[in-house]
């Protein structure tokens, strides 16, 4: 008698929301070891991390390496202003007040930014429904952050680390455009190890300059590294390049637009990080307005 062969459908769809969940807990981290480790030094732990761990696979799956110093160079710049910069001003700006959710939603209108960018940067038109959600998104983003930027209750939004997180998603958008124009063709996983060696040239000297080195050894700072080291970047590259390859990409980028609110759901949760409801309801037009803009 023969066993029944597993359902595999049901585990291949449950791979977007998988991802989505993953790449929501990001935020939630930077909230969770913020009381453990100093922001930048965190970052280039994680990231030196992760560019090992990256660099390990690709060796063992024998991946196609960027061929010739211009493909390195491409990747490496990609890294810094996506892994790096990035990822240092989200850490930083939850470090420094920002509710997780807030920052997932200001990470969530880089989709926005690069639509605007589009035409002048890379050529490309953008359409009257593509301007329809860009403003749409970012009415509902102005309704989330008006009611409490600079308010001095603990559900207040520090201008300061709102900036930060701004600047991080501009920086994420510069990437984006870079990788889009240079980075087309390459081999998603070597290119990623490269992405996160440049990450890492850049967060390293940061760290040593700018960082206090703070990192408390205590089990939820290893915890919260593992996570973002195994989970978030890792198990998250590695969920991608399956998506990439059964074609379901489309599934991930119509789910993206529930990370904002999944992170402060989690951040509610996990920290009591709580949501007027005129800020729910701006979560929600601004994730309708990404949705908008991204179709297709």
């Amino acid at each position: 008698m023969s066993t029944p062969a597993p359902d595999r459908s049901a585990a291949t769809a449950a791979v977007p929301g998988v991802f989505v969940l993953i790449w929501a807990t990001g935020f939630v981290a930077a909230r969770f070891v913020s009381p453990h480790a100093d922001a930048v030094t965190f970052v280039a732990l994680r990231v030196a991390c992760v560019a090992v761990v990256l660099a390990l696979l690709s060796a063992a799956l024998g991946a196609r390496w960027p061929k010739g110093g211009r493909a390195w160079a491409d990747a490496g710049m990609a890294g810094i202003l996506m892994q790096g910069l990035y990822v240092i001003g989200v850490f930083w700006s939850v470090q420094h007040g920002l509710p997780a959710g807030i920052a997932a939603l200001v990470g969530s209108l880089q989709p926005l930014l690069t639509a605007v960018l589009a035409g002048p940067v890379l050529g490309e038109r953008v359409s009257s429904r593509r301007w329809a959600g860009i403003g749409l998104g970012f009415v509902g983003a102005a309704l989330v952050l008006a009611p409490k930027v600079g308010a001095s209750d603990p559900s207040g939004i520090p201008p300061v680390a709102l900036a930060a997180c701004f600047g991080a998603m501009v920086a994420m958008t510069a990437g984006t455009l870079w990788q889009k124009s240079r980075g087309g063709a390459a081999d998603l996983l070597t290119n990623a190890t490269v992405q996160f060696v440049g990450a890492a040239a850049l967060a390293i000297p940061v760290a040593l300059l700018v960082g206090t080195g703070r990192f408390d050894a205590s089990p939820p700072a290893w915890f919260g590294l593992a996570w973002s080291v195994l989970v978030n970047s890792v198990a998250g590259i590695l969920l991608l390049l399956v998506l990439i390859r059964r074609g379901a990409v489309a599934g991930v980028a119509s789910l993206l637009f529930l990370v904002p609110p999944v992170s402060a759901l989690m951040a509610y949760g996990l920290f009591g990080e709580a949501l007027v409801p005129v800020q729910l309801a701006g979560m929600a037009l601004a994730a309708a307005g990404v949705a908008l803009a991204s179709r297709g």
